[in-house]
C-alpha cells in the first residue's frame, strides 16, 4: 500500500503511526513536510516550501486564510511531483489546520483523504477568553474565529473522513462534521514510558543529582507560556518551596510560545514572570532545563515526586499522558481536556487552573503522604495503559480505520458528542 502523510513538522503526531506502517512489508510511506532535520527509517521525505504570505491588501481576518491557501498550493505542488513519478497513493493522511489538505484531492482525486481536525475555535467556552490576564489580543472574536475555522470546514468538505485526538476536541466541531470525525489518539508507548525506581537526573551546573528519594516537583511544557499554565505554576512555586524546604523544582520547556500570543512587552514569559516572583524563590532549588533530549525528559518524569500539569481548554498534551504512563502523581487543572482523562482522587488530583493556593495544598498533600498517594500514580499508569497504549489500543484502532478507507469504504457515521458545537449547529 502507498500512503502519503502531510504535516509541516515531520513527524509530529504521526510519529508512531508512520513507524508502524513503514515496518509493514509491502507499504511505501511518503511524508510531505516543511524543512527539518528529522529522519525516520523507511520514510520517503519530501519537503515543500510555502510561498511567503503577504498581508498587503488582505483584511486582517484573512491573513491566516491567505497563508493557508499558499501552504495548500505548495503541498499540491509536492503531490504533483509524486504523481509525475508515478506514485499514486492508496491513502492520504494530513493535518488540516494550516491548509495542507486543501488541494490534495485536486492532484489525487482517487485517493481517500483522512484529515486531522485538531481544534475548532469558539469565541467563548474554550481557550479564547478563558484567561483574562493573557486573553488573545483579538478584535471581533466571533467573526475572526469563524474565518479561522473556514480552513477546517473547507478541508472537511474535501476529506472522506477525519480524526481528532480526544472526545472533548471532537465535541468542539459542529455535529455535521462530528459525524465523520473519529476520536482516536496517536497512542503512548507505555513500555518505553514507564516507572523506573532507579532513575536519576544530574544537574551539572549545580552539581546536583536527584533521585526518587528526593522531593522533586516537576513541570513540563514544550514552551513556558500561559496556555500551559506556566504563570500559575511559577506564582505558586515560592510558597511551595517555602513549605517544602528540601524540595527541588525541575522545569522543562523552551522560552518561546507555541499557542499563546507573544508576551505583551516583549522578551519571554519566563523572564517576565521571574521578574515578578524571582526574588521570592530559592533559586538553588529551581532548575530550568529548557528543551531537552527525550530520554532525559523521561528521566525527569521518572524521578518526579509530584507532577503539575495545567492547561487552558485546548488540545491535550502528550506530556500529560506520558506523565501518567510514567506513574507520576499528577496535579492537573480542572479543565475539560484534562478531566476527560484525570478523575479527581482516583488517578490524580484536580485543581482550579488559577488557584495557587489549591496547587500548594495539593502538593503538600502528595508529599506529606507519599505511600498513600502512590495509588494515584499507579492508577494513572493503569489509565494510560487501558486507554492510550500504543500496541494494544491505538494501533489496532488505526489499522481498522485505515483498512476501511483504503478499501474505498467509510466507517459508520459517528454520533455527536455534546459540547460547544451545540451553539453553532443552529446556524
Amino acid at each position: 500500500m502507498v500512503i502519503i502523510f502531510i504535516h509541516q513538522n515531520f513527524p509530529a503526531q504521526y510519529l508512531h503511526l508512520v513507524r508502524h506502517l513503514a515496518r509493514q512489508e509491502g507499504n511505501q510511506v511518503y511524508f510531505i513536510t516543511q524543512a527539518n532535520h528529522n529522519q525516520l527509517p523507511g520514510i520517503h521525505k519530501l519537503v515543500y516550501e510555502p510561498k511567503l504570505a503577504s498581508s498587503s491588501g488582505c483584511h486582517a481576518y484573512t491573513v491566516g486564510f491567505d497563508a493557508a491557501v499558499r501552504t495548500g498550493t505548495a503541498v499540491a505542488d509536492a503531490c504533483r511531483k509524486l504523481r509525475d513519478r508515478g506514485i499514486i497513493p492508496n491513502l492520504v493522511l494530513g493535518h488540516s489546520g494550516w491548509g495542507e489538505t486543501l488541494f490534495v484531492k485536486d492532484v489525487f482525486p482517487e485517493a481517500p483523504l483522512l484529515s486531522y481536525f485538531e481544534f475548532f475555535y469558539h469565541p467563548h467556552g474554550a481557550d479564547v477568553g478563558f484567561d483574562p490576564e493573557f486573553a488573545p489580543r483579538l478584535t471581533g472574536d466571533g467573526a475572526r474565529l469563524r474565518v479561522r475555522n473556514a480552513v477546517s470546514r473547507l478541508s472537511f468538505a474535501e476529506s472522506e473522513w477525519g480524526h481528532t485526538a480526544t472526545t472533548w476536541q471532537r465535541s468542539l466541531f459542529p455535529t455535521a462534521m462530528q459525524s465523520r470525525i473519529t476520536s482516536i489518539h496517536e497512542g503512548i508507548d507505555t513500555e518505553r514510558v514507564r516507572p523506573d525506581p532507579t532513575a536519576w537526573i544530574g544537574l551539572a551546573r549545580e552539581n546536583i543529582v536527584l533521585t526518587r528519594k528526593d522531593e522533586v516537583i516537576t513541570y513540563v511544557s514544550r514552551n513556558l507560556e500561559p496556555y500551559r499554565g506556566f504563570h500559575t505554576f511559577i506564582r505558586a512555586l515560592p510558597e511551595i518551596l517555602r513549605r517544602r524546604p528540601r524540595a527541588h523544582a525541575v522545569i522543562v520547556g523552551g522560552d518561546g510560545w507555541s499557542y499563546s500570543d507573544p508576551p505583551p512587552y516583549g522578551g519571554t514569559y519566563r523572564a517576565m514572570l521571574m521578574a515578578e516572583v524571582g526574588s521570592r524563590l530559592d533559586l538553588d532549588r529551581v532548575h530550568f532545563l529548557g528543551q531537552i533530549p527525550y530520554e532525559t525528559y523521561l528521566n525527569v518524569l521518572q524521578v518526579s515526586s509530584v507532577h503539575i500539569h495545567l492547561t487552558y481548554p485546548f488540545v491535550l498534551s502528550w506530556s500529560f499522558l506520558e506523565a501518567m504512563s510514567a506513574g507520576c502523581k499528577i496535579i492537573g487543572s480542572a479543565t475539560p481536556p484534562v478531566l476527560e482523562v484525570l478523575r479527581d482522587r482516583e488517578n490524580g488530583l484536580a485543581v482550579d487552573f488559577f488557584s495557587t493556593d489549591q496547587i500548594c495544598d495539593r502538593v503538600d498533600e502528595v508529599l506529606d503522604h507519599p505511600d498513600r498517594m502512590q495509588s494515584l500514580g499507579n492508577a494513572a499508569r493503569e489509565t494510560a495503559i487501558r486507554e492510550f497504549d500504543l500496541t494494544t489500543v491505538a494501533l489496532p484502532h488505526w489499522n481498522k480505520l485505515l483498512n476501511v478507507l483504503a478499501e474505498g469504504k467509510l466507517p459508520p457515521e459517528q454520533p455527536p458528542d455534546p459540547g460547544l458545537a451545540t451553539e453553532i449547529n443552529q446556524r
